[in-house]
């Protein structure tokens, strides 16, 4: 059905979708927690776990990514091509901002919200179960239960919420910049599409 979506239609589901966590993150958290002081606790910008754990998982998770890319068939890691729909046409600027803006949505209330109240294996099923599109994708399902997991492990470890955010954002970041840069790779060669 997303290819039916015209580029402009893919990246408003794609906002729309990040409203719909933060909202729920929202609604939820106000049953889970006493105020907003007690959600802003779980956030310590001048921490060096921020690198110590979030820079180091995501390069470990990058390492892994690119090494399932390189010996595995690739049917077995393609989830329908959603994800260069989704980044092959963005300016560079704009996926910085769409993978911070999915960074913070889905750590809040994964990692945030959900796992600070029902744990780190509850939050890290939901948390894979929505990504449904994975499911049909064995390989898919494995690798995103396990950066759910080690997502929710560095929380539980740090109790800082910037620790897996700033994973999150750094494994999406790069990703979702391989792919623009492959489009622009595969157009200049083809002589058809502008930097």
């Amino acid at each position: 059905m997303i290819h039916q979506l015209s580029d402009r239609e893919i990246v408003i589901q794609l906002y729309a979708t990040q409203l719909l966590i933060l909202a729920a993150s929202a609604v939820i958290g106000f049953f889970c927690f006493t105020d907003v002081h007690d959600f802003l606790k779980l956030w310590h910008i001048r921490d060096d776990n921020i690198i110590w754990y979030g820079v180091t998982l995501a390069v470990l998770v990058i390492f892994a990514d690119l090494a399932v890319m390189k010996w595995c068939p690739s049917n077995l890691y393609d989830d329908g091509g959603i994800n260069v729909l989704l980044f092959k046409k963005r300016p560079v600027l704009h996926i910085l901002f769409l993978t911070l803006l999915i960074a913070f949505s889905e750590e809040i209330l994964f990692r945030g919200v959900l796992q600070t109240h029902i744990g780190l294996w509850a939050a890290s099923f939901i948390f894979t179960v929505l990504h449904f599109r994975y499911l049909a994708k064995w390989l898919l399902f494995i690798m995103v239960a396990g950066i759910s997991l080690l997502l929710g492990l560095i929380y539980e470890w740090t109790g800082n919420l910037f620790v897996p955010v700033t994973a999150h954002f750094i494994i999406d970041a790069v990703f979702a910049c391989q792919v623009r840069f492959q489009y622009v790779r595969r157009g200049l060669h083809d002589g058809n599409v502008k930097s």
